[in-house]
């Protein structure tokens, strides 16, 4: 009765090794997940402690208006700039124009000058041949006063310039027919080689000229130096 001496039932064993055991998890997995834990808590560390500082919504907000505020003077600096510059232009465009203008200027009063002394060496000398002489000199009437212009010269342009005064005197006739001779009050004349003498003196009421002396006068002294005659132009 061998075969049958024993009513005890294999169990059905799921392992070759003769025993079950519940297995954990995979060594390799917790490394893992520990490094990617360690990993992102060192990112945020990083840059948390040396990575720059985040802002704030209203800080945000305050970054973009000192933006905007940073870009319109931005503009309005350069537009000033622009103005500046074009001003400068301008005036520097006006500058060489009148440079222009002057250099002209300058040779024309040159001619002039040289057109004037052969004038003044072409005029005749003053027939009391006095130096300084009254060469030359114009009278005219107009609204009750007398308009002159006189030349002064001395013989030579190598002079030491005379300093004096110069009267005049003013002989005419009322609308009755009775004449006069008038004085004017002396004004001060200074004379290198040449001075052209220019201005008005006013006359009495009704008093029509018909010829002023001219009176050359040495300054102080009230000597007389020279002296012509000559009639009012009409």
């Amino acid at each position: 009765m061998a075969l049958f001496g024993s009513s005890k039932r294999n169990v059905f064993q799921p392992t070759p090794y003769g025993s079950s055991r519940r297995r954990g998890i995979p060594r390799w997995l917790v490394l893992l997940l520990t490094g990617i834990v360690l990993g992102g808590g060192g990112v945020l560390f990083l840059q948390k402690s040396y990575g720059p500082t985040r802002l704030t919504v209203e800080q945000s907000q305050q970054l973009q208006h000192d933006l905007n505020t940073a870009n319109l003077d931005k503009q309005r600096l350069q537009a000033q700039l622009d103005s500046l510059t074009q001003n400068l232009n301008t005036a520097k465009s006006a500058e060489q124009a009148s440079q222009g203008k002057l250099s002209q200027s300058q040779s024309d009063l040159e001619r002039l000058k040289a057109e004037l002394q052969l004038f003044i060496q072409a005029m005749p000398p003053d027939p009391r041949g006095t130096n300084p002489g009254i060469r030359a000199a114009d009278f005219r009437q107009k609204d009750g006063e007398l308009d002159y212009k006189i030349l002064l010269m001395q013989d030579k342009e190598s002079s030491p310039t005379f300093d004096g005064e110069m009267e005049l005197r003013v002989a005419g006739y009322y609308p009755n027919g009775n004449t006069a001779t008038i004085a004017t009050d002396p004004v001060d004349v200074s004379v290198g080689y040449y001075n052209h003498l220019n201005g008005t003196a006013t006359l009495p009421k009704a008093f029509t000229p018909r010829q002023v002396t001219v009176r050359i006068l040495e300054k102080g002294s009230k000597r007389l130096v020279a002296t012509r005659t000559l009639r009012v132009g009409r």
